[in-house]
């Protein structure tokens, strides 16, 4: 193959003819790319331009790089495990998907204030004082790793008594509280992508150039009034959410 022609950047080119043979099957999931010398023979580019490319790549997710091995397409396996995220109700007792996920450490409490972000979601003003509770989770079968967040705002922990003692009740016991104190509850959950943060890659073990999944829970009582708010992070190449969908009034929340 000759000199490539296109405009842009060197790199930029180099990038986008493997990016083409990832695409059209030539370099083929989890097979190894041609070495550095192949690749500066086969585009005629020096070295530093195909390292800038496979960096671009790396960053793209499309390709990872081991140590002592050399570049390698990456796998696009399907995820590791399913997370429901219905809620049941049998008697008194609820349960989530992940109930039976372990805690990986001890829950971390803490105060803090609401912030432009949660405070719409929870209906009060910015810096309204919540009790947070963050969670690191595991999934026994597959070792797959989640960050879990609770808020409770001091309104509704003066409302079910327990939650002012022990704000670390777990999710089910809070819904069965805030029940016991005269709430029909409803859920509203929204689910978005993004990059993660350092401290979420790290505790989440994401792969290089790996979105997450981010899930935010409102839980309403009466009136639909927003009670807790709850968030569920993990890696988008370990989980998968499942939902199951009713044909509720479109101005209703779901009832479980």
């Amino acid at each position: 193959m000759g000199e490539i022609q296109r405009p842009g950047a060197l790199y930029q080119q180099v990038a986008a003819e493997i990016r083409s043979g990832i695409a059209t099957g030539e370099y083929k999931p989890g097979a190894p790319l041609p070495s550095e010398t192949q690749l500066i023979e086969r585009y005629k580019v020096s070295r530093p331009t195909v390292r800038k490319a496979i960096a671009a790549l790396r960053a793209e997710g499309l390709i990872e790089v081991i140590h002592g091995k050399g570049s390698y397409v990456r796998a696009l396996a399907a995820p590791a495990v399913t997370i429901e995220r219905s809620i049941t109700r049998t008697g008194k007792t609820f349960r989530t998907g992940h109930h039976a996920w372990e805690q990986a450490e001890e829950p971390t409490v803490y105060r803090t204030t609401t912030t432009a972000i949660t405070a719409p979601l929870l209906g009060v003003d910015e810096g309204e004082a919540l009790f947070g509770v963050d969670r690191l989770l595991t999934d026994p079968a597959t070792g797959t790793r989640a960050l879990h967040r609770v808020l409770i705002p001091f309104a509704t922990a003066d409302e079910a008594k327990e939650l002012a003692e022990a704000p670390d009740t777990e999710p089910e016991q809070i819904y069965a509280a805030l029940t016991a104190a005269g709430n029909k509850l409803t859920w509203h959950e929204t689910v978005s992508a993004r990059m993660p943060l350092p401290d979420e890659r790290s505790a989440l073990e994401t792969p290089d150039a790996t979105p997450i999944l981010h899930t935010t829970r409102v839980t309403h009582g009466t009136d639909e009034r927003p009670l807790i708010l709850e968030e569920l992070r993990t890696s988008a190449d370990r989980a998968q959410l499942a939902y199951r969908i009713t044909a509720d009034s479109p101005r209703q929340l779901r009832t479980v």
